[in-house]
């Protein structure tokens, strides 16, 4: 069980912790919850636009970026989101307010069904779920969509990604395999009426439907809408590093859905932020439970083998950024290359894959540690301010005040660079 407790340094947090914790250790009745919204709340405090990493002058790592700094660098790669956002007020169990939906990334833009592509996964903190891992660990191929959303929602956009896969191959099922698609969660229930089902197995097909090649959405939108990281307003981030010539010129993409961590673990490009922003916590604290789902995409040569090097790696990215995967958080990730094919008829007995070199793939993991780690960042500085049920609040990271830490630590560069 998750027991609210009030921002600390609160003038009235002392005498106010109390009854919380007395709910929380026994069967005593809860505080009535607080009554109904006269209006609707009120909007994001008013300010500056939100700002990728980047463009704040946060440089992470040392790599160039892709075009887009997005996954979507990676040729064929397409994401797309699906955003239900309705309501205000107190909850009412199955009818809203509603804060959720589903991200969609498509791995390549031809058949990658009957051609699928190499991958691998990592399970740091297994409090969680991610459909389809035991197939990928078993074959080391990827072969659906991966889907991202709330988890309670998970059976409905499993059905919507079969629903997709149905209706673009005709055969499975018939005189083809059957298919169990990706789909991953994290806890939206914070801000999100999460018992309504409010995502449907036709916000997949939609999200697809989008899902585009060009600049990738970030902050509180689609699977990210009811996320909230390091006690600030989170949700989808994305980014990507162009490999030197001499390590093949590859590139590699991430994107995440964050949800996870306590503000006092914040660190940014080895910064205390969190330390050094302590309030605008959230009316409902979470105390660092979550969930963080991760992929990465490249599009070099890899095989499944070398996929789970990159996709444990992921690992140290998410910690540079102060978490320690707490025991309530599912950290799930998953990497894929489009590099190499496996069809499925190969046309003889024996079939074959190019690799890497291993001693050649430092540069591969160094650009999927900086790509995610950035990624995380991207997902909380493009994130706005919201409300969620019972007018609980998640709050945006101040980028006034990011900037302003990161300045005082002479860790501060040119916007853009």
């Amino acid at each position: 069980m998750r027991c609210p407790r009030l921002p600390a340094g609160a003038a009235l947090a002392a005498a106010l912790l109390l009854p919380s914790l007395l709910a929380c250790a026994g069967p005593a009745a809860r505080p009535a919850p607080p009554a109904p919204s006269a209006r609707p709340p009120p909007p994001a405090p008013a300010g500056e636009a939100r700002r990728r990493a980047r463009d704040l002058g946060i440089v992470i790592g040392r790599m160039p970026t892709g075009r887009l700094n997005a996954i979507t660098d990676v040729p064929g790669v397409r994401v797309g989101h699906v955003t239900h956002r309705r309501g205000a007020g107190r909850l009412d169990p199955g009818k809203g307010p509603v804060r959720t939906g589903v991200t969609v990334i498509l791995p390549t833009s031809d058949d990658f069904w009957h051609n699928k592509v190499p991958a691998a996964s990592f399970v740091l903190n297994g409090n969680g779920e991610m459909t389809g891992l035991h197939y990928v660990r078993e074959f080391g191929v990827l072969e659906t969509p991966i889907v991202f959303t709330n988890t309670l929602a998970v059976g409905r956009a499993l059905d919507g990604a079969i629903q997709y896969m149905l209706r673009r191959y005709p055969g499975i099922g018939v005189d083809e395999p059957t298919v169990t698609p990706v789909v991953g969660e994290c806890d939206d229930s914070a801000l999100n009426d999460m018992r309504g089902l409010h995502v449907s197995a036709e916000d997949v097909l939609e999200a697809a439907e989008r899902a585009t090649e060009g600049p990738v959405e970030e902050g509180a939108v689609g699977g990210g809408t009811g996320m909230i990281c390091y006690e600030f307003k989170c949700g989808i981030g994305t980014a990507s590093r162009v490999l030197p010539e001499a390590a093949g010129g590859f590139t590699v993409g991430a994107i995440v859905q964050a949800n996870f961590g306590a503000r006092g673990e914040l660190r940014v490009d080895g910064v205390p932020v969190g330390l050094e922003i302590r309030d605008l916590l959230p009316v409902l604290e979470l105390l660092g439970e979550g969930s963080l789902l991760a992929v990465v995409a490249t599009d070099a040569p890899l095989s499944a083998r070398q996929l789970e090097r990159v996709a444990r790696r992921i690992a140290l990215a998410v910690g540079r950024t102060g978490t320690i995967s707490r025991d309530g958080s599912g950290d799930l990730f998953l990497a894929f290359a489009t590099g190499n094919r496996v069809p499925v008829e190969p046309g003889g007995l024996t079939r074959s894959l190019r690799e890497v070199d291993d001693a050649r793939l430092n540069p591969m993991f160094q650009g999927a540690e900086e790509a995610v780690e950035e990624a995380i960042l991207n997902a909380m500085t493009m994130a706005t301010t919201t409300f969620g049920q019972d007018d609980h609040v998640a709050h945006a990271i101040p980028l006034d005040r990011l900037r302003e830490a990161m300045r005082r630590y002479g860790r501060l560069g040119e916007p853009g660079r």
